[in-house]
C-alpha cells in the first residue's frame, strides 16, 4: 500500500468570492440590464461548484470497460469515439495519406500584433508541397487561434502522471470540469487530428529558448498519448490509490502515437533555435514517432539580431531558408510514402524497455 501524500493549502472559494469571479466575465456595461438573470445563472453555477459536479452528464460505461457499471462522462466517451475513428482512418490503407501541419506561433494579424507570423508564411510553403503530392491531404493546426479566436482554449496539464501513469487517461479526462467552468477544451478535437495523421510537421518559433506557451499547452496535454490509460473505469475516475496499485502491478505504458513520422522546422531571431529543434525532435522520438531524416529536422535564424520591424522583409530575402522548409515537407511526404508501403518501420519496435516510463 503506497501512501497518498496530502498537505497543500485549500482552494475552495466561499459563495461570495465564487460569484464575484463568475460575474466578472460580464464586466461590459451591455450586461447591466440582465443583472437579475445573471444572478440566477451565478446561483446555478455555484450549485455545480459547491457540489463538485465535474461531469454533470454521465452514462454507464458498459461492455468493454473494467467496470461496466461506472458512471462515465458522456463527453469523454465522445472524445474516445473520435480517437478510435481517427485510428481506424490511420490504419485504412485506402484512405489518403494525411499530414498534420502545425503552426506553433501564437502571433496573429487578428489580435494585438496586427501582423501575420513568419511561422504562418513558412507553413504555407510546406502546405503547397504537401497538397501537390498525389494521394496526400494536409490538416493545418493553427495554434494562433488560441490568442485570436473567441473561447478557444487549451487548459494546462494537471500532471496526473506523477501520481501514477494509469491516472492519466487516454484521451485526457481532466477536462471538461464543469464545476470549475473549465469547459470547451480544444484538446478533444486535437487528439483525433494527431491520431489520424501519418506524418506530423511542425513549424515553430523560439520563445525564450522554448516553444510558445500555446504550443506548450498542447505539448503537455499530449502526455496521455504516451503511456495513458484508455479505461478510466479501472481507476474509478481519479482514484490515486487505485492508479498506484495498477502501476505497481505492472503498466505497459502504451505509446498511442507511435509509428507515425515527423519533421520539424524551428526558427529564431537571436538565440535558441537549435535547442528548440532538439527539444521537439527528442519529444517526438520519445513518443515513438519516426524522424523523416536529416533534412526534416532544421533550425534557422531569420532577421538575426536585426530589428523586429523588418523581420518579414528579412524573410523575403531568405530564399534558402524558404527552401529548407519545403525540404522538410518533402522529406515528411517521402517518409509517409515509405511508412505506408512498409519500407519505413521503427528499428527498435520489437525491443522491450528494461525501465519503461
Amino acid at each position: 500500500m503506497v501512501e497518498i501524500r496530502k498537505g497543500m493549502p485549500p482552494v475552495k472559494l466561499d459563495e461570495a468570492e465564487f460569484k464575484r469571479r463568475f460575474l466578472s466575465r460580464f464586466y461590459d456595461p451591455a450586461f447591466a440590464p440582465l443583472k437579475a438573470e445573471l444572478d440566477k445563472i451565478a446561483g446555478a453555477a455555484w450549485d455545480g461548484y459547491s457540489h463538485s459536479r465535474k461531469a454533470p452528464r454521465t452514462v454507464k460505461a458498459g461492455a468493454g470497460f473494467a467496470d461496466p457499471s461506472y458512471d462515465i462522462a458522456v463527453e469523454w466517451l465522445e472524445a474516445q469515439a473520435a480517437v478510435k475513428e481517427a485510428q481506424r482512418r490511420f490504419e485504412d490503407k485506402a484512405a489518403p495519406s494525411r499530414i498534420l501541419l502545425i503552426n506553433g506561433s501564437p502571433r496573429s494579424e487578428h489580435t494585438c500584433p496586427g501582423e501575420m507570423s513568419k511561422s504562418w508564411r513558412l507553413l504555407q510553403l510546406a502546405d503547397e508541397i504537401i497538397r501537390a503530392a498525389p494521394g496526400f491531404e494536409c490538416d493545418i493546426l493553427d495554434l494562433s487561434v488560441l490568442t485570436s479566436e473567441f473561447n478557444r482554449v487549451i487548459y494546462p496539464c494537471k500532471a496526473c502522471v506523477s501520481t501514477a501513469m494509469p491516472l492519466c487517461h487516454w484521451p485526457c479526462s481532466c477536462y471538461p470540469n464543469h464545476s470549475l467552468q473549465q469547459n470547451n477544451d480544444w484538446m478533444n478535437e486535437i487528439y483525433p487530428r494527431w491520431v489520424a495523421a501519418h506524418g506530423i510537421m511542425i513549424v515553430a518559433p523560439v520563445h525564450w529558448y522554448q516553444v510558445s506557451s500555446a504550443f506548450k499547452l498542447m505539448m503537455d496535454r499530449l502526455v496521455c498519448a504516451d503511456g495513458g490509460n484508455p479505461d478510466p473505469t479501472s481507476t474509478q475516475g481519479k482514484d490515486p490509490q487505485k492508479a498506484k496499485e495498477i502501476e505497481l502491478a505492472g503498466w505497459s505504458y502504451p505509446r498511442h502515437l507511435a509509428g507515425r513520422t515527423f519533421g520539424v522546422f524551428a526558427h529564431g531571431d537571436s538565440a535558441g533555435a537549435e535547442n528548440l529543434r532538439r527539444n521537439l525532435t527528442d519529444w517526438l522520438e520519445d513518443m515513438g514517432l519516426i524522424a523523416a531524416g536529416h533534412l526534416a529536422a532544421i533550425d534557422r535564424y531569420i532577421c538575426y539580431l536585426t530589428p523586429y520591424a523588418t523581420s518579414h522583409d528579412d524573410l523575403d530575402k531568405e530564399t534558402a531558408t524558404q527552401e529548407d522548409v519545403r525540404n522538410v515537407a518533402r522529406a515528411v511526404v517521402q517518409a509517409v510514402k515509405q511508412l505506408r508501403s512498409g519500407e519505413l518501420r521503427q528499428p527498435d519496435r520489437s525491443l522491450g524497455e528494461p525501465r519503461p516510463k
